[in-house]
């Protein structure tokens, strides 16, 4: 028997099946993606699994004496507690036994004789017990996953009264990683993570967890790191793939495949069914006909596959914004702080028509509120941003404003996107054509905008926001409501091949999205340091792990390792002129291309420089010659300190 087993479960809210025959073995120690659209019935199987909802069919079976643990949303912690004695919570038999030892402790100063034997005694089966529960060391392990998970040392002393919601699931994350159970159910265990966050759990869960795990979460590079296999709910059934989920979709997408081109052949065959029937039906072969009505009805009804459901392309038209002029945006010096914290200083940025921008940093580091200043929707405490010529921003809020709850879907996209042969409002086949572009079917499609759950109505407005014409798109978070069916699609739809051709500025946790959309960074340290990266995440990622430099204040263009840290092995012998660089080479040629990009964005937000447009096209066109010499020799770079 395996650590958990369901057979032929089942799950109804009244008319509405959730669960039809599930079965489901999980093995010990095993890792399971548990996938699917939202409200396919993730939550439902998961609440199964660890107790708290009894299936109406079917059998639940967990292994004698294993422990399931369960990742709730709200997770519920004495007021009075704080953040330490809360993850200690994990360990209560621990701290009863310090708590007992520490009573002998007392007693022994004043015991003698007979009474100093028993308790010396009970002394040391106590510190047996502790040591089989884990001794003194769990104090590392707590603060080790607190610090993992984003609480600072000056946090572990607040009460859990004064935590936000976000600090209270990462402390319940926390306190039941330490519970170690042996099935342990993550339901988005990612939702109020940073980025240092997500890594650090996906390296805890892959290389250090034991115990089984499933996991729901919209995190596919999680997804990728740590899973072996994946269960994907669709319509209340199971499916399962082996693999992570990369696998996953090379596997679904050959699935789709053959599955269409079987539903294509029946199709064909019933056509030319149907047609010899029609033909016959009247006539001499009308008996023949007849029969063969029969069988075909038989064959519809026991062999006819669904139609396929497609989900990997989008066919989707984008109507053309309106052309910016060359400078989108530019920031010069800009400042804001809060009290004596910092966000950012002096810092100098600027973005042409076209550029993608993806700004990432710890939770308050300061991304909004350096939106919000870039945007003018927030005064920087010092410095000036201009917004170029002829800008039309679309700006996707974490919280949505000034929607009629009462629209329809496709009567609010109606209402804000642009028809595709210019008029100012688009048809209704249009409006209808993007929703089901973003996913939703036709019925949902008549739902109001007050009947759509959080994340449907945020999918709806980023469909609105990227089919609006605007050629400034400035998205903060977008993906955080959405599941991997939505973010994949405002991937595809936000990605240069997708259609969409304006500027983007993207602010996300979301590291697959933000791979796939942006070819720059702007990395906030949260010490009120920023740097600029021209690169994609996976190249700052290789960067970043070959330098482990920290960031200055201010804003700095990438660059190389500092002298004291030992350098990359020298280059094997290779047929690019990089490979044949020696590593001193190679650094110089970067700090010199960085160093240049950093004065031309500095005369790019110069008002006699963007002004000039025939000069400022200049600039431009140098700037994207040196990044693009810059990617070779960056990657090479990495490639030879990935090798130390």
């Amino acid at each position: 028997m395996g650590l958990l087993t369901l057979a032929n479960v089942s799950c109804a809210f009244g008319t509405q099946i959730v669960l039809d025959a599930v079965t489901v073995s999980i093995e010990r120690g095993e890792k399971i993606g548990l996938i699917g659209r939202n409200g396919c019935g993730k939550t439902t199987l998961m609440r199964v699994m660890q107790g708290d909802l009894q299936p109406d069919a079917g059998t639940v079976q967990l292994a004698r004496g294993a422990v399931v643990g369960y990742l709730r949303q709200d997770p519920d912690f004495a007021p009075d507690e704080t953040v330490r004695d809360a993850a200690e919570g994990a360990f209560a038999k621990l701290h009863q036994l310090h708590l007992e030892i520490d009573a002998v402790y007392h007693d022994m100063a004043e015991a003698s004789g007979e009474q100093l034997d028993r308790m010396l005694t009970r002394q040391a089966r106590l510190e047996t017990e502790m040591e089989a529960a884990g001794g003194y060391a769990v104090n590392h392990r707590i603060e080790a996953s607190l610090h993992g998970l984003g609480f600072t040392d000056e946090q572990m002393d607040l009460k859990t009264s004064v935590l936000s919601g976000g600090q209270l699931s990462r402390l319940g994350l926390s306190r039941l990683l330490l519970e170690e159970p042996d099935l342990l159910l993550l339901d988005e265990p990612t939702n109020h993570l940073d980025i240092d966050g997500r890594k650090w759990l996906e390296q805890f869960l892959a290389e250090e967890y034991r115990g089984a795990v499933i996991v729901v979460s919209h995190d596919r590079w999680l997804l990728d790191r740590v899973v072996d296999r994946i269960v994907e709910i669709d319509r209340g059934r199971v499916l399962e793939y082996p693999g992570n989920y990369h696998t996953y979709v090379a596997l679904r997408d050959q699935q789709r495949l053959t599955h269409r081109r079987t539903y294509e052949k029946q199709l064909d065959r019933i056509r030319q069914e149907e047609q010899y029937i029609r033909r016959y039906k009247a006539g001499q072969r009308a008996r023949q006909a007849k029969g063969r009505e029969a069988k075909l009805d038989r064959f519809k009804a026991d062999e006819l596959v669904d139609r396929p459901v497609e989900l990997d392309v989008m066919h989707l038209s984008l109507p053309p914004a309106p052309r910016s002029g060359d400078l989108a945006i530019a920031a010069d010096c800009i400042g804001k702080r809060y009290g004596d914290t910092v966000l950012f200083e002096n810092l100098s940025m600027s973005l042409t028509r076209g550029d993608r921008l993806g700004i990432i940093g710890p939770n308050g580091a300061g991304k909004t509120t350096l939106v919000n200043c870039l945007l003018g929707d927030l005064a920087p405490d010092t410095g000036s941003v201009r917004l170029g010529s002829r800008i039309s921003v679309g700006y996707y809020r974490q919280i949505p404003r000034d929607l009629d709850l009462s629209m329809e879907v496709w009567r609010y996209l109606q209402s804000v996107i642009v028809s595709l042969d210019g008029r100012v409002r688009a048809s209704e086949q249009q409006a209808r054509d993007l929703a089901g572009a973003f996913l939703f079917s036709g019925i949902e499609q008549d739902k109001t905008l007050g009947d759509l759950s959080g994340g449907e109505r945020s999918r709806a407005v980023l469909a609105g926001l990227v089919a609006g014409a605007h050629n400034l798109l400035v998205l903060d978070e977008p993906s955080n409501h959405l599941d991997i069916p939505s973010a994949e699609r405002l991937e595809q739809s936000l990605a240069s091949s997708g259609g969409y051709e304006g500027t983007l500025i993207l602010v996300t946790h979301d590291r697959a999205l933000i791979d796939a959309t942006c070819d720059q960074l702007l990395v906030l340290d949260g010490a009120g340091g920023a740097r600029h990266f021209p690169g994609t995440y996976s190249q700052w990622l290789a960067r970043a792990d070959a330098m482990k430099g920290s960031l200055p204040g201010g804003v700095a263009t990438d660059a190389p390792a500092p002298r004291s840290r030992r350098k990359p092995k020298p280059a094997a012998v290779g047929d690019s002129t990089e490979s044949r660089l020696t590593i001193e080479r190679l650094e110089q040629r970067i700090e010199t291309a960085q160093q240049r990009i950093g004065e031309i964005d500095r005369q790019l937000i110069k008002p006699d420089v963007y002004t000039n447009g025939e000069r400022c096209r200049s600039l431009q066109t140098e700037r994207e010659a040196l990044g693009k010499q810059l990617q070779p020799l960056e990657t090479e770079w990495a490639r030879r300190a990935g090798n130390e």
